[in-house]
C-alpha cells in the first residue's frame, strides 16, 4: 500500500475507536473512504468530520447481508477495484466461558469470523483485478486469553484464514493480518469486562491506529502491534496522519 491520493479504501467498524481515526485518516489523505458500522447514522459527515466519507450499515451479524450491502454500494459508486480492505469490526465477550451464552457465542463467531471471510470473498473480483490489499485486523489474544475464550478463538481462527487466502492469492492480492494489543476503546466495556486500574496500560485509541497504519504501509504478512509500538507510532506517522 503506498500514500497515493485517489485510491479507494473500505473500513469496517469504522463509527468509533480504532476504525473511526482511519478513516478520518486516509480521507485527509485524498483517499476514497467507504465505512461501515452496525448502526444507522443521521450525520455521518459529523462523525466523520469529512462529508466525502460514504457511510453504510452493514451488521456483520448478518455477514451474507453485510457483504452483499457492501458489494452494492461499491457498484453504486463504480468500484470496479478496491486499493485497500480493512476488515477491522469485532466484538468480544468476557467472563467465565461456562457462563457464556449460545447468542453471544453465535453473534462473536458471526461479526468476527463468518463476515470478514463472507466479506473477502464477495470482494475477490475487485480486489484480484486491481491487485488489491487485504487487511484483517486480528488481536494478541489469538494465542488464547483468560475470560476471553470464544474471542480469542475466533481470532485464532481469522488468523488461519487470511495464512490460507495468502497462499491462494499469492502475488495476485496483498493479504495482511495485524493483531493489536489492548485499547482503550468502548469494545472492552461493551464485552463486561472491569479494567479498573488495568487500563492505564491500554494504548491509547491514537497511538494504536498510527501504529495499524504504519504496519498496513509496511506490508508484512503478520504484525504485532504491541504497547511498545504504539507508542513509537505515537511519535512517528505516515505522512498526513498525524494532527
Amino acid at each position: 500500500m503506498s500514500e497515493e491520493t485517489g485510491n479507494r479504501v473500505l473500513i469496517t467498524g469504522a463509527t468509533d475507536g480504532i476504525g473511526l481515526l482511519m478513516a478520518q485518516r486516509f480521507s485527509k489523505l485524498g483517499w476514497e473512504v467507504l465505512a461501515t458500522g452496525r448502526q444507522p447514522l443521521a450525520k455521518p459527515e459529523k462523525v466523520f468530520g469529512d462529508a466525502s466519507v460514504t457511510y453504510i450499515r452493514a451488521d456483520q451479524s448478518y455477514p451474507r447481508q453485510a457483504a452483499q450491502s457492501i458489494d452494492r454500494v461499491m457498484t453504486e459508486l463504480d468500484w470496479k477495484t478496491c486499493d485497500l480492505v480493512v476488515l477491522n469490526a469485532g466484538i468480544g465477550w468476557t467472563g467465565n466461558p461456562v457462563d457464556e451464552q449460545a447468542s453471544d457465542i453465535s453473534e462473536q463467531v458471526m461479526v468476527n469470523l463468518s463476515a470478514p471471510v463472507q466479506i473477502s470473498h464477495i470482494l475477490a473480483p475487485r480486489l484480484l483485478a486491481g491487485n488489491g490489499h487485504l487487511v484483517f485486523i486480528g488481536s494478541t489474544a489469538h494465542k488464547g486469553a483468560k475470560s476471553f475464550a470464544t474471542y480469542a478463538a475466533t481470532k485464532g481462527a481469522l488468523k488461519g484464514f487470511a495464512r490460507s487466502l495468502r497462499e491462494e492469492w499469492r502475488d495476485r492480492v496483498r493479504v495482511q493480518v495485524i493483531h493489536p494489543g489492548p485499547v482503550k476503546t468502548a469494545m472492552h466495556s461493551k464485552a463486561g469486562l472491569k479494567l479498573g486500574l488495568s487500563r492505564l496500560m491500554f494504548t491509547k485509541p491514537r497511538r494504536a491506529a498510527n501504529a495499524i497504519m504504519s504496519a498496513i504501509l509496511r506490508g508484512e504478512e503478520e504484525v504485532t502491534v504491541s504497547h511498545l509500538s504504539s507508542a513509537v507510532s505515537g511519535w512517528w506517522a505516515p505522512r498526513g496522519l498525524r494532527k
